[in-house]
């Protein structure tokens, strides 16, 4: 096939079985633990995905004007031929593996990905809390290789469709535990549990979409616990229902940040440092509250969680 097929958007056409898979989970939920889902916290996860489908509507024209601009300089005709299409999958969850991990990891991509986190409430709806600003943030870069290989715009788009498709129902309690080999492979409700979790045990880890194989080629994979409950959120709580201030409140606080830094270098580190990071060293990081946590346990932390090679404040 040589011209581009007319593709739907499979999120779009998923819509009506999200709200089916709500209203179960909730009758579920009900049944055996009604703190699982709270009225006021429900209705600003469907608000913030809401806004997150308007802000897609008005920038995602934008995204994929830059798609096809890499596009048209692409070095490979791979068409739309149709090993293209399972490749393409793959590729794009572990460009989505990188994008996510950076978006824990810096404070500016940071800003936009926190609006998933900030429900202490885990359930379906709690996948529906996704970003309204994540096209000012550089995260898009990272998906243009596969455009200047000779993957389709359209064709990619269609996959990372799928890819949020097979991510909203891993946001559930009501699953504990799959299969040993599918556990192995793909990503499932445990170990999204862990990404989601403030426990600094499992505090940045578990960054895959469908396939959990990333995390545990590249040191990130932590298994859920039967004897550590997990508590959700963020780590400085929303403490807050405004829709408003769920959606902007870390642009806010960087904007504060920056303002008051006493140098160019701090007003950058507080964009472009980990969410946590100060220039006078008196917050914390999840790398310093890992460590802290390890040194509690008795335990030496990991070369990455250390102090001393976290990164230090700038002068």
């Amino acid at each position: 096939m040589t011209t581009a097929p007319d593709l739907p958007n499979p999120t779009e056409l998923a819509i009506p079985a999200f709200v089916l898979l709500i209203l179960i989970e909730i009758w579920w939920v009900r049944r055996r633990d009604a703190r699982a889902y709270e009225p006021r916290d429900t209705l600003t996860s469907l608000a913030l995905g809401l806004g997150s489908t308007v802000a897609g509507a008005l920038f995602g024209g934008l995204a994929l004007l830059l798609a096809f601009q890499v596009y048209e300089h692409r070095i490979f005709d791979i068409g739309w031929v149709w090993w293209a299409w399972p490749v393409a999958f793959v590729i794009d969850d572990f460009a989505y593996y990188w994008s996510h991990r950076l978006g824990h990891r810096v404070r500016w991509m940071w800003a936009a990905h926190v609006i998933h986190h900030s429900s202490q409430h885990y359930n379906l709806s709690t996948a529906l809390r996704q970003t309204w600003t994540g096209f000012f943030t550089p995260g898009l870069l990272i998906g243009l290789p596969m455009f200047w290989l000779g993957f389709h715009p359209l064709m990619v788009a269609f996959c990372g469709g799928l890819n949020l498709i097979y991510q909203f129902w891993i946001h559930t309690e009501a699953v504990k535990r799959l299969p040993r080999w599918f556990e192995a492979v793909m990503n499932t409700p445990s170990h999204h549990r862990v990404h989601h979790a403030i426990n600094p045990r499992y505090l940045d880890s578990n960054y895959a979409g469908v396939f959990i194989i990333w995390d545990k080629m590249f040191g990130t994979f932590v298994p859920e616990r039967d004897d550590e409950p997990i508590r959700y959120g963020i780590v400085k709580q929303l403490g807050s229902f405004n829709l408003i201030w769920a959606a902007f409140h870390e642009w806010v606080g960087i904007a504060r940040d920056m303002w008051s830094a006493p140098s160019i270098a701090n007003k950058l580190g507080y964009l472009l440092r980990p969410p946590g990071w100060s220039h006078d060293g008196s917050r914390e990081t999840s790398d310093t509250i890992k460590a802290a946590w390890a040194a509690r346990q008795g335990r030496r932390a990991p070369p990455d969680m250390r102090p001393d090679t976290a990164l230090e404040p700038a002068e």
